[in-house]
C-alpha cells in the first residue's frame, strides 16, 4: 500500500492537518487506532467536562457556534463537535488501524499497520500529547490488597472499591476527581506535587481571556524557565456548575485531606513528603507569575490588577499514612503524562522524550509532529490553538511537494 502522506491520529491535532491538506487539495490517509477523538472518548470519566470556555473551541473550520460559548461542554457534545467535524470535510481517516512502527527508507517512510505495510513519502505524526501514563517511582511498592487505578481507568466513583482514596497528583484531572468522590461520600487524601492555580474568574472574565489577552499563551519553549517545565500541568480549575475555583485551598475547605508527594510503601504503611507547604507554596509562586503578564495587560489598557495571590494557608499534611487503619482500598495515579514515541524509528527526540523539531518539521525530510505540548507555543496542543500549527505544517508539506 502507497500513501502520498499519512497523517498518524486522528484527535484534534491530525484533524486539524487533514483539513488544511484537505482544502489544499493533498491526497492523504489519516490512520487512527482507535476512533476519530480516541483520547477523548476513552481517556476521560464519565463527568469529565472542558475546563476552557467554549468559545475557545476553535478548531480550522469547526469554531464553536452553539448557544452558550461561556459554558464547558461535557464529554458527549466534545466528541460529537470532534466526530461532526471530521464528517464535514470527509476526513480520510482509516479507523482501528494501529502504526506499531515507522521507519526510514530511501524514499520515504514505511509504517507498520494490523494488515501489512504502507509506504508513505511523508508522515505527520499526530499521536496526541497525553500518550504514556507517568506513575511515579516506587509506585510498585503498594501491597496487593490496594487496587491501583489510572486516571483512565477512574470512569466514575461507582467503579472505585469501597474505601479511601489516595490521589497521587494535584493537576486538574487530580483535583476534579478528588472533589468529585468527596461529593459523594468517599474519605479523599491527595498526594500533591507542585502545580499552578488560579482563580476561574478575575475581574469579570474568564481566566483563559486572561491568557489569551495577556500573551500567556503565546510564550514559547525558550520562555521557560527549563525543558522540564513543558510537563508543567495546566492551572486547578473546573468547568463543573458553570466553571468555579478548584485548588488546594478550596478542596481543604471542603474537607479533601492533602498531603505531600508519594514516597513509596513497606510494612502496611505509604510514605509521603513533607512537603506540602511547599508544594501549595510552588503553586502560589506560579499564580504570581501569571499575574505579572495580568499585570502588564491591566498597566497597558489603564486598569486596576483584578487580584493578588493570598498569603500561605497554613496547614500542613501527614507523612505517614497507615493502610488497614485509615481503610485505604484505592490508590489513583494523577501524575501526568509523557512522551511516547518508542514505535517512531528516528533520532529526532530529546533527552525527555519529546521531538526535536521547528515549527513541526524534523530534521528527518518529510517527517512532522504535531499535537506535542509546547510544539511552538503554549496554546499548541490546546483546542484553541493547534489550528495554528497545523496550517503552517500543511503549508510546508504543500510548499515542498516534489
Amino acid at each position: 500500500m502507497d500513501a502520498n502522506v499519512a497523517i498518524i491520529g486522528a484527535g484534534q491535532a491530525g484533524l486539524a492537518t487533514s483539513w488544511y491538506l484537505t482544502h489544499a487539495g493533498v491526497d492523504h490517509v489519516v490512520l487512527e487506532a482507535g476512533r476519530i477523538g480516541e483520547t477523548w472518548r476513552s481517556r476521560r470519566w464519565d463527568s469529565f467536562c472542558l475546563v476552557t470556555p467554549n468559545w475557545t473551541v476553535q478548531l480550522p473550520g469547526a469554531h464553536y457556534r452553539g448557544g452558550d460559548p461561556d459554558g464547558f461542554m461535557p464529554l458527549a457534545e466534545i466528541v460529537d463537535h470532534i466526530q461532526s467535524w471530521s464528517d464535514s470535510f470527509g476526513a480520510p481517516v482509516r479507523g482501528q488501524c494501529r502504526v506499531s512502527a515507522l521507519d526510514q527508507r530511501e524514499d520515504g517512510f514505511v509504517l507498520s499497520l494490523p494488515d501489512g505495510k504502507l509506504h508513505a513519502r511523508t508522515v505527520v505524526v499526530a499521536s496526541g500529547g497525553y500518550q504514556r501514563a507517568h506513575r511515579p517511582a516506587n509506585a510498585g511498592q503498594l501491597p496487593a490488597t490496594v487496587t491501583q487505578l489510572l486516571a483512565e481507568e477512574y470512569g466514575n466513583p461507582g467503579r472505585v472499591p469501597e474505601g479511601t482514596v489516595l490521589i497521587v497528583g494535584s493537576g486538574q484531572t487530580g483535583c476534579q476527581i478528588a472533589q468529585e468522590l468527596h461529593e459523594a461520600g468517599r474519605k479523599v487524601i491527595v498526594a500533591c506535587g507542585r502545580c499552578p492555580w488560579m482563580p476561574r474568574r478575575l475581574g469579570g472574565q474568564d481566566l483563559v481571556w486572561w491568557i489569551i489577552e495577556s500573551g500567556f499563551w503565546d510564550r514559547t519553549p525558550a520562555q521557560l524557565p527549563s525543558p522540564a517545565a513543558r510537563l508543567l500541568g495546566n492551572p486547578q480549575a473546573t468547568g463543573h456548575d458553570g466553571g468555579r475555583d478548584l485548588n488546594y485551598r478550596t478542596l481543604h475547605a471542603e474537607g479533601v485531606e492533602l498531603a505531600g508527594r508519594y514516597l513509596g510503601a513497606s510494612d502496611g504503611k505509604i510514605h509521603l513528603a513533607e512537603d506540602l507547604a511547599q508544594s501549595i507554596q510552588a503553586g502560589d509562586d506560579l499564580a504570581r507569575s501569571f499575574m505579572k503578564w495580568v499585570g502588564a495587560l491591566c498597566e497597558k489598557r489603564g486598569v486596576a490588577i483584578p487580584w493578588e495571590v493570598p498569603g500561605p494557608p497554613g496547614f500542613t499534611g501527614r507523612t505517614e499514612l497507615d493502610i488497614d487503619r485509615e481503610g485505604i482500598s484505592t490508590v489513583i495515579w494523577t501524575a501526568g503524562y509523557r512522551p511516547d514515541y518508542g514505535w517512531v524509528h528516528a533520532s529526532v527526540f530529546d533527552e525527555m522524550g519529546f521531538p526535536l523539531q521547528v515549527d513541526g518539521r524534523s530534521e528527518v525530510p518529510g517527517l512532522y509532529f504535531m499535537g506535542v505540548h509546547f510544539q511552538r507555543k503554549a496554546k499548541s496542543a490546546v483546542l484553541y490553538g493547534v489550528g495554528e500549527d497545523a496550517e503552517l505544517v500543511a503549508r510546508h508539506i504543500v510548499e515542498n511537494r516534489g
